[in-house]
């Protein structure tokens, strides 16, 4: 048997086919909306064989998934990023929050099937969006514990956490998805939510 791996031009063109089978799924998910959307749809879209796309993917449910997870690391990067700068926490965290929460929502608008499409998480992919929050958690309690430090504030004895500040700031941000439908009042809310965090770490 040989055991050499595969050479580079195949993992570039398998890559490619991928990109261009979830670029198009997306695209199928949108138009049709996810459960009317068959394998035959996503072969089309992607411009492939129905064949050659059951060589990538056993069924629509794990082309989803498939999606989510780009999604996700995207999101986790860009998030990563954006609290890697050298700015004020309350400037990072907004830039994160923007460019790594709600753009990832701003892809699908104007689809009368995003929020459909973006209910189904959590039956398809409900593990991968928790890992996302728990990445995303990571994130935001190193950057809060780092500026708590650095200001000296002694979380401690007020009785917070940099673990519960960026808890708070996840939590809250759910909450506000779930009660405000306008995306311009949803990032009001969470320039407020960013600042009630903020002021917990002020003396």
């Amino acid at each position: 048997m040989d055991s050499r791996a595969d050479p580079p031009e195949t993992d570039t063109r398998d890559a490619e086919k991928r990109t261009r089978i979830l670029d198009g799924a997306v695209k199928a998910f949108l138009a049709c909306g996810y459960q009317r959307t068959t394998m035959d749809d996503i072969a089309r879209a992607a411009e492939m064989s129905r064949p050659s796309l059951y060589l990538q993917f056993r069924n629509k449910a794990d082309i989803y998934r498939a999606i989510a997870m780009d999604m996700v690391d995207w999101s986790v990067e860009t998030v990563q990023q954006a609290m890697a700068r050298q700015e004020p926490l309350p400037d990072r965290l907004r830039n994160a929050l923007e460019n790594g929460v709600f753009a990832l929502h701003d892809r699908f608008g104007g689809s009368p099937h995003a929020a459909a499409m973006m209910d189904m998480k959590s039956s398809l992919a409900g593990d991968l969006i928790t890992e996302w929050k728990n990445r995303l958690c990571t994130i935001f309690t190193a950057a809060i514990a780092k500026d708590a430090r650095e200001g000296n504030i002694e979380l401690a004895e007020r009785d917070l956490s940099p673990e519960i500040l960026a808890s708070l700031l996840l939590d809250g941000l759910e909450g506000i998805k779930m009660r405000i439908a306008d995306p311009d009042e949803q990032r009001r809310a969470a320039r407020g939510l960013v600042r009630v965090v903020v002021l917990a770490l002020e003396r």
